[in-house]
């Protein structure tokens, strides 16, 4: 497996120099993100991290459900007493033969035992109560963070796929500019041989054709890069690549929609506030401590003779025992926990404020290279109107002698520069645009594949709810030691937005 894969990724960088040629498969930006969405390593492994936070309310839950244990055991003992001085010699086994003296001999003996223990909590003080809020704020926490995982990875896919379309756009534009450069190469040597123009003027000819001949080497590298990382995140090599389809329908209308917008669904932001709800039901766990503890014990047991086994011969025991455990002195254990988890409540609601003004930071970033991308697509666009039409001006008054070889060659590489600037902004464009969509929470398989079937990360954490084990008198127990324990509460979010395809 490890060795296909590798070839696959160096055999994104051997083809780059056939990315004009015939294309492996056309695919759109969805397609690549529906891909890595089902197959990328990094969001499966944080889906299975997850899956195993889910047991942690399982095991919570556990501590309100009976337990039943069976224990047996076998045991022989066998006794030696030394003989005593001037003892008399005994026939301990009737067999004719004196063999012991009085006072002395063997003794043998042997039992079994089995026992069935049956224990139920009636009430834990709120112990476990506490112990499940705080497992499933932990689970919405870790929801949050595949939010954020699978956004960095969805990210990562629109950053590779726009880099290799920029990339065959740089290379083609490098590609033309040699092509251009080598004719202006012939048509500077037929001039010299007329005697039109100079020595200099054809060594400068090959100069820059020289340059761009590098840069067109350098496109060449820079492409395949780009096509190694879209197949390390995508999962395949890129294919013919159509354009990407617009953001704007999910981008939020003002920077003031997107300070709400991150507010309410940047999972930083929401994960931060998961983890003040599990802290604060800590607090509640630690100070259950000091609370009685209720609960039923019963135990069945059988008793008797290992050798020979006569089961009419056990004896059996039953019994029934109900326990209130109060806890009086600890030491000063319990108020230092207490102590230590109001600390970490403390630091847990200061992360919220920390990852409210990280997400309003980041919205300010994202959006203002934004609006920068969008200023210089329109510079570049006007920059490269000028620049043709300069370039041809220039090879026209070059035609009638007004102006020089130099001078045409320093036009087309101002036009070169030009269009490169301008495919650079419009990818810098749609990265910013989905940068504010990672700071606000929108950057997901909701909006941005929502044809896709996608995976539910509380289907599982549902499932568990009734799993093995479970029991009907748990919900009412539940109940009863939940009575004082901040309940979890799930955030609301904004309905998923469609993006146009």
């Amino acid at each position: 497996m490890f060795i296909s894969r590798r070839a696959g990724l160096l055999a994104a960088v051997f083809s780059a120099g056939l990315a004009f040629g015939s294309p492996v498969a056309a695919e759109s930006l969805a397609d690549a993100i529906a891909l890595a969405y089902q197959t990328n390593p990094t969001l499966q492994a944080q889906r299975a991290t997850l899956r195993a936070l889910d047991e942690s309310t399982v095991q919570a839950r556990s501590g309100w459900r009976p337990s039943l244990s069976a224990s047996a055991s076998g045991q022989y003992t066998e006794t030696r007493t030394p003989q005593q001085s001037g003892a008399t010699l005994v026939d301990s086994n009737g067999d004719g033969i004196p063999d012991t003296a009085a006072g002395s001999g063997i003794v043998e003996r042997n039992a079994a035992a089995a026992t069935f223990n049956l224990s139920q909590p009636i009430w834990t003080g709120g112990r476990v109560a506490s112990a499940v809020s705080a497992a499933q704020a932990d689970v919405l926490a870790g929801q949050e963070n595949l939010r954020r995982i699978e956004a960095e990875v969805l990210g990562g896919v629109i950053v590779a796929y726009v880099d290799v379309r920029r990339d065959i756009e740089a290379l083609r534009i490098r590609q033309d500019n040699v092509q251009v450069l080598s004719r202006q190469l012939e048509e500077s040597d037929a001039r010299f041989e007329v005697g039109e123009i100079t020595r200099t003027d054809v060594a400068q000819s090959q100069a820059r054709l020289a340059a761009a001949e590098a840069q067109m080497r350098s496109a060449e590298a820079q492409l395949a890069i780009s096509r190694a990382s879209y197949a390390s995140i995508v999962g395949q090599n890129p294919g013919d690549l159509e354009p990407e389809p617009p953001l704007a329908p999910i981008l939020p209308p003002s920077v003031e929609a997107a300070f709400e917008a991150a507010a309410i669904n940047n999972p930083q932001v929401r994960q931060a506030m998961y983890n003040a709800q599990a802290a604060e039901a800590r607090v509640a766990g630690a100070r259950a401590e000091r609370m009685p503890n209720v609960g039923l014990n019963a135990s069945l047991g059988w008793s008797g003779l290992a050798e020979p086994f006569e089961p009419s011969d056990y004896s059996r025991n039953i019994t029934g025992r109900a326990t209130l455990t109060v806890p009086l002195f600890t030491g000063g254990l319990t108020n230092s926990r207490v102590r230590a988890a109001r600390a970490r409540e403390t630091a847990s609601e200061l992360a919220v404020e920390q990852a409210r003004r990280t997400a309003l930071q980041n919205v300010t970033q994202a959006w203002s290279q934004l609006l920068a991308a969008r200023a210089n697509i329109g510079s570049t666009d006007e920059q490269v109107r000028a620049a043709r039409i300069a370039a041809e001006g220039v090879r026209q008054e070059q035609q009638v002698g007004l102006r020089t070889t130099i001078d045409v060659l320093n036009a087309e590489q101002e036009l070169r520069a030009a269009e490169l600037a301008q495919i650079s902004a419009r990818r810098d464009e749609y990265v910013a645009a989905a940068s504010v969509l990672s700071a606000v929470g929108r950057l997901d398989a909701a909006n941005l594949i929502p044809d896709v079937d996608r995976y539910d990360a509380q289907a599982n954490s549902r499932d568990l709810r009734f799993t093995w084990g479970w029991t009907p008198w748990e919900e009412p127990i539940a109940l009863v030691d939940s009575a004082f324990v901040p309940v979890t509460e799930e955030l609301p979010r904004d309905t998923p937005m469609a993006t146009a395809n």
